[in-house]
């Protein structure tokens, strides 16, 4: 029996079947079951932002659970608590609470808006939260959505334009939820000056503005998160994928008043906060940190995005650092990314008019140029194929 057929008897029909069993990493490259080398410009979606097997995350790990790996929430543990304070630190937040993926920082994140006693949620048309039922309930896409309904009431979806918040606001909103950069969506930017638009009118209407800094965060677009580029203060941040390096978790920020909405018993997560996932967070943040990764998340995005412009098939390049979305003139992503995965390159295909790129924040000259020979490669076969 083949991996396909174990895959397809034995795995939830809940996803497609995979095109590739990938074995092992290091660095930026993976290999699969053959033998055959990729170079990772996908970074398990925004998530390896050290790559592959780095030896500070593999040492961290190592000795974390030869020590202890979970203690429960009634406990608390040295890691934990360093992370927190690290958190704090480099959001500006006030405090943490610490949960096990994205989805369930959005689902802490609609607790909290539901404690400040109004009804509404606002979030935009084409966003993405997660596949639980409340972040689903936030995501602003429709197919999505609809074959679960009903979700959670009481959400709205609006255009991303500063007009329509300016209409949706009002005394019973509890919350605006907004991607930085609608990375599902095919890395798209918001209009100009959105975010601190927003910041001003949730403020002036008493509602908090809550921001999915799960892709955007870390680093991935040049600064540690996204909204400091807008020069604001959010409400709260959602962080997930890059925070762990590969190893699950995800945690809700807080910044002022509030950090006091929740009190105690009004949400928990067994494993939220565990040593082993905290250590490997600490680990990886450390380690951007240390080697000015952040830095390199913009110096390297500015060098692909001038590379990328004026390839074939390139309409536009969007997005910012080290997440960066490539609009294409044809509906052909799909068959972009099949024959750069044949070419030994893995990039992703959110919708059939755009390509993701969220590679390992460590790439440096030598990745950017293999990049850009298997992109070229894939972009031309494509272009002749279907010319």
């Amino acid at each position: 029996m083949t991996w396909q057929d174990e895959y397809s008897a034995k795995i939830m029909k809940s996803a497609a079947l995979p095109s590739r069993e990938l074995v092992r990493g290091e660095g930026c490259y993976v290999w699969d079951d053959t033998g055959a080398k990729y170079l990772d410009f996908l970074a398990g979606i925004a998530v390896n932002a050290l790559g592959h097997a780095h030896p500070v995350l593999v040492d961290a790990v190592s000795r974390q659970i030869a020590t202890v790996a979970h203690v429960s929430n009634y406990f608390a543990n040295p890691p934990q608590l360093e992370l927190a304070a690290r958190l704090t630190r480099l959001t500006g937040g006030d405090r943490v609470y610490f949960c096990n993926s994205g989805a369930e920082a959005i689902e802490a994140a609609i607790k909290l808006a539901r404690r400040t006693g109004r009804p509404r949620i606002i979030a935009l048309n084409n966003s993405f939260h997660g596949r639980t039922m409340g972040s689903l309930s936030l995501t602003g896409k429709p197919a999505l959505r609809e074959p679960f309904e009903p979700l959670v009431p009481n959400v709205e979806h609006i255009d991303s334009t500063i007009e329509a918040l300016e209409r949706a606001i009002g005394p019973d909103v509890a919350a605006v939820v907004i991607e930085p950069i609608k990375g599902e969506a095919g890395v798209i930017d918001l209009p100009e000056g959105y975010l601190a638009a927003a910041r001003d009118i949730t403020a002036r209407h008493g509602a908090l503005l809550i921001l999915d800094e799960i892709q955007t965060g870390a680093g991935r677009t040049g600064t540690w998160w996204a909204f400091q580029q807008a020069g604001i203060v959010p409400d709260a941040i959602a962080v997930a994928k890059g925070i762990g390096g590969g190893v699950p978790i995800g945690a809700l920020v807080t910044f002022g008043a509030a950090s006091d909405l929740f009190t105690a018993g009004q949400h928990g997560s067994t494993f939220g906060g565990n040593p082993l996932a905290t250590a490997a967070s600490n680990a990886v943040l450390g380690e951007i940190e240390r080697a000015g990764l952040v830095d390199n998340a913009a110096t390297r995005g500015e060098q692909l995005r001038a590379a990328i412009v004026g390839l074939p098939l390139v309409e536009e390049v969007r997005g910012r650092g080290l997440l960066i979305g490539v609009g294409l003139s044809d509906d052909v992503a799909p068959a972009v990314v099949a024959r750069a995965l044949e070419l030994g390159l893995i990039i992703n295909a959110p919708n059939d008019a755009s390509i993701r790129l969220a590679p390992p924040l460590i790439i440096g000259d030598a990745e950017i140029a293999e990049f850009i020979d298997k992109f070229t490669a894939a972009l031309t076969h494509v272009s002749e194929a279907t010319a």
